[in-house]
């Protein structure tokens, strides 16, 4: 087994994966930049090295300052987290040229379903439902126009190696045609270093269901079930539950075996999901694979007992899996809000700031994945995820009163965050019911809006207590400076 490995990541990832290698008796490793020094996962780690600047490019994107980091530091492997280099090409195989381990699916599987047009003929060789649309990149707008009215508008333009929404762009008639593809193929082009674009057929309304898989060097392959993540703002999930209230044990065991057949199609190991939409007949159709560990992976933990993260090392140490899909239950019902430094009442606006009070809720089926302490400065430079809330009942009706719960306890003082919005949501009619879907808050986001009226007073009373706290949190801060440095003396050397 590994003695160190170092986390190419920050915030609340690098906090879960260093308690797991702690856990496992493995020393991690932390890089930070000048932004992060003062975070969590930085003094929760057995050896920290800042790497830069606080921008991306410069710190976390930067695959020299990290890989010379784990040359230095002796580590056996890497784990990339999720984001930043994670479903990078080149990173998987510098780490591997320098001998270090990278833990993650080989470089030629990232690069076969990481590109999403390889990815959709792979899947449609392996005998999966694709969404109607283009498996080649579109050349140019008049191949797109001619594309577009082969398969009847509205039509998706897709970045072909992209995420999180950006390079994608709605076409609902041929007149916005030109404009979109130029905006969508530059963002892409700027997010990913990419420009190409593929098309979909639009599926109006869908739900968005996704399974998780687990893979060895051995060729086996399993499904973990099903994770719902129809929550969603802009494609950016916000809460997400396992299983769907919608699927049944049928179904779960086709879609999922045709999973299983596209992750073997690119002879894929270690973790990673396969992303479906569902239409309002129930057909699911293949929309992407990631090659990565999931944010929401902690939701397919709290139903299956099985530790995604110690899976992923233990795979990358070589070792065959431990189950068989007879082998994996589904026991209860879990869900997940993520705790994100935004503002719902002031369109998602980002909230960086000191968080003066924090309060993180406790209590039977309660987990919290937490980067952040009282005190902390959240930085403008980054995602604004700080935690994950997840619960976990017996069924979904006691997942659900156990997240309002939960959600009650949360303090978070110093910042804005969606916790108002999850309350609001998980009391919604429609998701109490089960009917969700991928358009859920732009259909329903103006109930949100007129019930808000309130938080105006909540937040002047947040304000004055904030004031009152100051004093509080520079002690605190202090007596936090004094406790660390024994932990953090002859250890933060800088590699710039």
């Amino acid at each position: 087994m590994f003695k160190k490995i170092l986390i190419a990541n920050r915030s609340e990832i690098a906090v879960r994966i260093i308690r797991a290698c702690h856990e496992m008796n493995i020393e991690a490793v932390a890089v930070y930049s000048d932004a992060d020094r003062n975070a969590l996962y930085v003094r929760m780690a057995d050896e920290a090295y800042c790497i830069g600047h606080p921008q991306p490019s410069e710190s976390y994107l930067n695959m020299d300052k990290i890989i010379a980091v784990g040359k230095a530091c002796a580590a056996d492997a890497i784990h990339p987290g999720y984001g930043f280099l994670a479903e990078n090409t080149e990173f998987a195989k510098r780490i591997m040229d320098a001998g270090i381990t990278f833990i993650g699916p080989s470089p030629e599987s990232v690069k076969a379903m990481g590109d999403k047009i390889s990815a959709r003929r792979l899947a449609k060789q392996a005998g999966v439902t694709i969404v109607p649309g283009t498996i080649d990149p579109v050349p140019d707008v008049k191949h797109a126009k001619k594309t577009a009215k082969d398969i009847g508008y509205p039509v998706m333009l897709k970045a072909v190696n992209g995420g999180g929404g950006k390079g994608m762009r709605l076409i609902e008639k041929e007149a916005d045609m030109e404009s979109s593809f130029e905006r969508a193929s530059s963002e892409a082009l700027t997010a990913f270093g990419d420009g190409s674009l593929y098309i979909e057929k639009l599926i109006r309304d869908p739900r968005h269901i996704e399974f998780q898989l687990l893979g060895d060097t051995y060729g086996n392959v399993i499904h973990l079930n099903e994770r719902e993540c129809s929550i969603q703002r802009k494609h950016q999930k916000l809460i997400e539950e396992s299983p769907s209230p919608v699927m049944t044990p049928e179904k779960r065991a086709k879609v999922g075996a045709m999973a299983v057949s596209a992750a073997k199609a690119a002879g894929y190991y270690n973790a990673g999901t396969i992303e479906f939409i569902m239409d309002e007949k129930g057909e699911l159709y293949f929309m992407e694979m990631n090659t990565r560990l999931q944010v929401e992976h902690p939701v397919t933990e709290l139903v299956t007992g099985i530790d995604i993260v110690k899976e992923q090392i233990r795979i990358a140490d070589g070792q065959r899996l431990a189950y068989k899909q007879s082998d994996i239950a589904l026991t209860g019902s879990a869900m997940e809000c993520r705790i994100v430094a935004e503002d719902p009442s002031n369109d998602f606006a980002p909230t960086p700031g000191r968080i003066v009070h924090l309060r993180e809720p406790q209590g039977d089926g309660v987990r919290v994945d937490s980067g952040v302490y009282e005190g902390f400065e959240i930085p403008g430079w980054y995602d604004s995820l700080i935690a994950k809330l997840q619960t976990h009942g017996k069924d979904r009706h006691e997942a659900i009163e156990r997240m309002l719960r939960a959600l009650s306890e949360y303090r978070i003082i110093g910042v804005s965050t969606a916790i108002p919005l999850y309350k609001w949501i998980l009391r919604h009619k429609r998701f109490i019911s089960g009917d969700i879907s991928t358009g859920f808050l732009e259909q329903e986001m103006e109930g949100f809006s007129k019930d808000t009226s309130n938080l105006w007073i909540m937040a002047a009373i947040a304000s004055g207590i904030s004031s009152m706290s100051k004093d509080l949190t520079s002690v605190h801060d202090s007596q936090q400076a004094d406790t660390s440095k024994w932990k953090t003396a002859g250890r933060m050397n800088n590699l710039r």
